[in-house]
């Protein structure tokens, strides 16, 4: 469980870039909203003269008439950004959010705020399988990907109270507060429903986490700032779908890339044994150094993960857990992967499309995706992991 890089589920801020012609921003349509896309958006098209223009939809549903105002476009943009600030024709699944900072020109946390949980879940699952058959080649009659459902993972109160760190913003006049999406601006904030009334917010030191799972239990020291799942039912999730997915047996080597500061290697380690291998591979130096202490049955490599791999001894492995940063392992890694010729590779995923890219690279060397999962591990937001099973096919 590495990903040290990545950032809490939070609004993007815009980058800087030249005007491209007239803005319309302000500007308001009354559209019929299309599909879900990729980011927690859903897709209109709107009239500008002889022409139209794709807008990325925030706070509406497929199927809804909705009056939207572009938040971000100029004429010579390919696409435009805009919020839904009435609902002409609500969907069925359209609920009050339960936040009060949710919603159009507020606080860019939540995405789904205004969706029903088991709704939010049907969107994630539709991204998820719209990104593997357009970016990883699957076929959309597929059963891993028509089947596939997005499941939810006990520690959270009807999707909320589940962040379990924390990190507020000052707002003017010195309170605390979180940003409007893609912006600087704080909103004043008293309660962020998402979060639990204990969340934490990062800092110096260290604290420990535990996990117990099938009668095993481990300790993990992780460093305060450091990356550490925020969904209390997240770590159980995610190990017991590696285990299953890997079936891991004494005597067997495994290689745990991303590793952090252990997780996986911990409950690895206990099933194969004192006659097996784990080796542990993290690129942030803190999170290795702390794995060290906490799975001390595995050999830790720090460093990039494709440096690692390619300074390591040669040889094959029987297992792999790969669970990278947000961009995905990307073909060096892959490939580097493939070399030591697993049996089967267990890919933990926190974006669709970096999963799908990854899975159509392994397709190209001779994998094949053989099991699915996702979790639904963070409630109102666009964000979904999953658990993806990778085999080598047979000569």
């Amino acid at each position: 469980m590495s990903r040290t890089r990545r950032p809490a589920p939070r609004g993007r801020r815009p980058r800087q870039k030249a005007s491209k012609g007239e803005s319309y921003v302000g500007k308001r349509f009354e559209v019929e909203v299309g599909p879900v896309a990729h980011g927690g958006h859903v897709v209109a098209r709107v009239p500008v003269g002889e022409d139209s223009r794709v807008v990325f939809v925030r706070h509406a549903l497929p199927g809804e008439q909705v009056v939207l105002e572009i938040t971000e476009g100029t004429a010579g943009d390919r696409f435009w950004r805009g919020d839904a600030v009435s609902v002409v024709s609500a969907g069925p699944e359209r609920v009050v959010p339960a936040c009060p900072y949710a919603g159009p020109g507020l606080c860019g946390g939540c995405d789904f705020q205004h969706v029903s949980l088991p709704a939010q879940r049907d969107l994630k699952a539709t991204v998820l399988r719209e990104q593997l058959v357009r970016l990883g080649g699957l076929s959309a009659e597929d059963p891993l990907v028509a089947g596939l459902v997005v499941e939810a993972v006990p520690g959270d109160v009807d999707g909320l109270r589940w962040r379990t760190r924390q990190r507020y913003a000052t707002a003017p006049g010195g309170g605390r507060g979180m940003r409007r999406y893609r912006s600087h601006d704080v909103i004043p904030v008293d309660d962020c429903l998402i979060a639990t009334e204990d969340a934490r917010e990062p800092g110096a030191g260290t604290v420990v986490e535990t996990v117990e799972l099938g009668g095993a239990k481990h300790s993990f020291e992780v460093a305060a700032d450091g990356f550490w799942q925020v969904h209390p039912g997240a770590p159980t999730a995610l190990v017991s779908a590696v285990l299953a997915a890997l079936e891991p047996a004494p005597g067997q080597t495994v290689l745990d890339l991303y590793a952090g500061v252990g997780l996986f290697s911990a409950f690895l380690a206990d099933a194969v044994g004192p006659s097996g291998r784990v080796v542990a591979v993290e690129g942030d130096p803190t999170a290795s150094a702390l794995s060290v202490g906490n799975v001390p049955a595995a050999e830790v490599a720090a460093g990039d993960v494709g440096t690692v791999l390619g300074r390591l001894e040669e040889g094959p492995v029987d297992l792999v857990v790969l669970d990278p940063p947000r961009e995905g392992a990307r073909r060096a890694v892959v490939e580097a992967v493939v070399a030591r010729t697993p049996q089967k590779v267990a890919y933990v995923a926190c974006d669709p499309a970096a999963l799908a890219r990854d899975v159509s690279i392994f397709a190209e060397l001779g994998y094949r995706l053989r099991s699915l999962r996702a979790f639904d591990l963070f409630p109102m937001t666009h964000h979904v992991e999953a658990v993806a099973l990778l085999e080598r096919s047979a000569a």
